[in-house]
């Protein structure tokens, strides 16, 4: 079963709040986070929010070459302005196609509130707009980002030799939904002397969508490259070279730095060749080296070379169904076969968001749907896989930062696992710690190796030591109700996103993500998180944080080989603190080979093809024919792929 390192394995991505308009940016922050904990709506806070506003301030004008602007004081103590517009609507002939710069302003705009978020269904707390879980909500003319600093006045603005590093956000919700709106970075923006933009950027069906019909003849390659959502984001970087000046920031001095999806997307920067020169640091927060052949993008999965299951040609003709064009699968193929690329062209442009949207399941964690994202066009993404390009030296080469948290898929899990009692859909006690927890391990570490150690070894040979590795380790939760979250979320997938930012105050739902008796040793590991984030976009270099008083983090080494350390490891003083680990890089077979040996299922050979069913159908760890091999055939006898669910 032994096979190279293939970077195209998918993971499961954070799923980001969806909460109704409503009251203050801090409940906003505990809605994100009881959402992703608890996946409940109406449980941290007892009245709607409503998202960071606030009253124009002339002390915030600032005059970039994109027009003037003013903005606001945040409560967090920032300068924010809010819904800028960073390309023109990508809408008509401008949908799937590079984002085009915005029209420049002369009068000044005051930008007081997020702009719209890009299209993808309503999750669990529904739109931002009202709309009901499942429905089509957000606009495609979305591409706003948002600017925090430090309040300067305005003639006290930095400039020249003063300016401050500028950190790039990126949001997560598996580039299918989410958007910038609870991200309030006015903390981080004043505490580390930092400019801190996010951006939203189109996804999904409109983000990330390869067909040939997008290559006619006459069409640039960079327009029919599919990978929509890259470009935009790289648009986005290039109007903080052209702008961010005027905020006080470095375009000199940016750091792309994004979580789960986002961190994905950081990779693809990395790798992007029309991204070259826009960034000069970058963070991946849970993310992976994940790239995909057109094939899988785009082919039907009974092609000679099968397409993926929600593939470009399979969407369209699920829409063709929706549209009423056919009338089952059969149909709509044979449809599609006497339809020109310009009229299948035509067609695509003529639908809606929403109709675009039938092609798809959105019924999946937190309105998530399966879609292959980051193509190998060749143009924008290399046409080999990520890992193997970054071995060939075929990618941006900058200081980078990559981790994983040591629980990430616990959070996934919970939801569904028959080793944690649930009541209405939520879980509410562990019915087996062990099996439960065995049940997470293995795929975690796999995350690990596509997100951290695979690529970093890649890096690390070609660029030399400015490669460095994390793993967030805290996992003090309190007990809410039955269920002791330490135990059964912990260090889950999205937990470090307070740390980073600074919000340990969540308002009502602060009791169900932190213990109030650990607020003082939260808040220390936040501060030296923040401190280590910040000191990384000064200098490509974390050292000993911006304070320079914390434990050097050393830049990544294969401690397979030598006795140098590896990676950093967050966690409070109670769980042994910020220290360096020496732990050697994780290895696929010998990871793939811990499932049989692990003592907490020795004798559950359900548990054990359960985990190897995740990893055959989710990733490229193991394919189909090894499970069938698996433990002597074990699981193929038992659990035959194709009988699931069991």
């Amino acid at each position: 079963m032994s096979r190279p390192y293939d970077s195209q394995s998918s993971h499961l991505a954070m799923p980001i709040k969806y909460v109704k308009q409503s009251r203050s940016s801090e409940c906003g922050r505990a809605w994100l986070l009881v959402l992703i904990l608890l996946g409940a709506v109406g449980v941290a806070c007892s009245s709607p929010r409503e998202e960071l506003h606030g009253d124009a301030d002339r002390a915030t004008l600032r005059s970039p070459a994109a027009g003037p602007v003013v903005g606001f004081n945040t409560e967090g103590g920032a300068h924010a302005w809010l819904g800028i517009p960073f390309a023109k609507p990508p809408v008509g002939d401008l949908r799937w196609r590079v984002p085009q710069p915005a029209a420049p302003w002369a009068e000044a705009r005051e930008v007081l509130s997020y702009g719209a978020s890009c299209v993808q269904f309503a999750g669990p707390g529904g739109g931002r707009n009202g709309e009901d879980e499942g429905e089509a909500t957000g606009s495609e003319d979305c591409l706003f980002l948002n600017v925090f600093a430090p309040r300067f006045a305005v003639d006290a603005v930095p400039g020249a030799d003063e300016s401050l590093p500028v950190m790039f956000w990126i949001h997560g919700g598996g580039n299918t939904v989410g958007d910038a709106t609870v991200y309030d970075a006015s903390r981080l923006a004043v505490q580390e002397n930092v400019v801190v933009v996010s951006v939203h950027y189109r996804m999904g069906v409109l983000g990330w969508f390869s067909h040939p019909s997008l290559r006619t003849p006459g069409t640039s390659a960079v327009d029919g490259s599919g990978n929509y959502g890259t470009l935009d984001l790289i648009r986005g970087l290039q109007w903080v070279k052209e702008n961010i000046g005027a905020f006080g920031g470095d375009p000199d001095r940016v750091t792309v730095f994004g979580e789960s999806a986002g961190g994905r997307n950081v990779f693809s920067l990395l790798l992007a060749r029309p991204a070259a020169g826009l960034f000069h640091g970058a963070i991946a927060q849970s993310g992976t080296a994940n790239t995909v052949p057109r094939s899988d993008a785009e082919n039907f999965v009974d092609d000679a070379e099968p397409g993926y299951f929600a593939s470009s040609n399979e969407a369209i003709a699920k829409m063709l169904i929706a549209d009423g064009r056919a009338e089952n699968r059969d149909k709509a193929k044979a449809y599609m076969s006497q339809m020109s690329d310009v009229q299948t062209a035509e067609y695509l442009r003529s639908l809606s968001p929403a109709q675009l949207l039938t092609g798809y399941d959105g019924a999946q964690f937190g309105g998530m749907y399966s879609i292959k994202q980051l193509v190998r066009d060749g143009v924008v993404i290399p046409k080999e896989p990520a890992v193997e390009a970054m071995k060939l030296g075929k990618y941006n080469q900058v200081p980078t930062i990559m981790g994983t948290n040591r629980h990430e898929l616990r959070l996934f899990v919970m939801f569904s696992s028959e080793h944690i009692g649930h009541f209405f859909g939520l879980p509410m006690w562990i019915k087996d710690v062990d099996r439960f927890q065995a049940s997470t391990d293995i795929p975690t570490k796999l995350w690990k190796i596509r997100g951290v150690d695979a690529p970093a070894a890649a890096m690390r040979e070609v660029q030399g030591p400015s490669v460095y590795g994390y793993r967030f380790d805290w996992d003090e939760e309190p007990k809410v109700g039955f269920i002791d979250m330490s135990q059964s979320l912990g260090a889950a997938h999205a937990i470090e996103i307070p740390f980073v930012f600074g919000w340990l105050s969540l308002g009502p739902g602060t009791r169900f993500v932190f213990d109030e008796d650990k607020a003082d040793s939260n808040r220390v590991l936040s501060n030296q998180m923040m401190s280590y984030w910040s000191q990384f976009a000064y200098s490509g270099n974390p050292g000993r944080g911006r304070s320079g008083d914390l434990p050097l983090w050393s830049s990544w080494s294969d401690a397979s080989q030598s006795e140098g350390d590896t990676f950093i490891v967050f966690d409070s003083q109670a769980g042994g603190g910020v220290r360096m680990s020496k732990q050697a890089p994780l290895v696929i077979d010998e990871v793939l080979a811990e499932i049989a040996a692990d003592p907490r299922i020795a004798g559950h050979v359900h548990d054990r093809c359960e985990i190897y069913y995740s990893i055959a159908t989710r990733s490229t760890d193991m394919s189909e024919a090894d499970y069938d091999a698996i433990e002597d055939g074990l699981c193929a006898r038992e659990y035959p792929l194709s009988e699931y669910p069991w």
